[in-house]
């Protein structure tokens, strides 16, 4: 059975559920205020898929503005990328464009993106159609889904489709 690393960076704007995402993937836990990110935190997830282990080391980097210029450091070298918004945030969704264009400038050749709509369960404060964000996605070739990490909905499976890819 072989062990295989994965590196994965979660970047996107202050206050999106990155932290939220990670915790609920690493510890299915979920707390309602988390203290912001300061630099980048890290946290590990063996998992097991068709006989192969699959171990994420998870970077969650800071959202506030004063420490991008610290996230080149955390996604060199990772195999994949999930850029997090918030749906019921148009601004962080624009926020996505430049983070997948940094990548682009910046970030290993063949890294995976994912583009992860988080907060899907507020569908009365949504201010982003998913299907504008879909296809966003689908024209630069990355995974995309609208996750919740309050109440789990497609935690896990980023994280799957991000394994499937890498």
């Amino acid at each position: 059975m072989a062990l295989r690393d994965v590196k994965v960076c979660l970047l996107g704007e202050s206050g999106v559920g990155k932290s939220s995402i990670v915790m609920r993937f690493v510890s299915d836990k979920f707390k309602q205020a988390l203290e912001s990110t300061i630099g980048a935190s890290f946290m590990t997830k063996t998992i097991f898929v068709d006989g192969s282990t699959y171990k994420f080391q998870i970077w969650d980097t800071a959202g506030q503005e004063k420490y991008r210029a610290l996230a080149p450091m955390y996604y060199r070298g990772s195999a994949a990328a999930i850029i997090v918004y918030d749906v019921t945030r148009e601004t962080s969704f624009q926020a996505v464009k430049s983070w997948v264009h940094e990548l682009h400038r910046h970030g290993p050749a063949k890294i995976v993106i994912a583009i992860a709509g988080n907060k899907c369960d507020l569908e009365d404060l949504r201010e982003v159609r998913e299907k504008d964000a879909q296809d966003y996605a689908r024209d630069i070739g990355a995974i995309f889904c609208e996750t919740s990490a309050m109440t789990a909905v497609n935690v896990a499976e980023l994280f799957d489709a991000i394994e499937v890819h890498t």
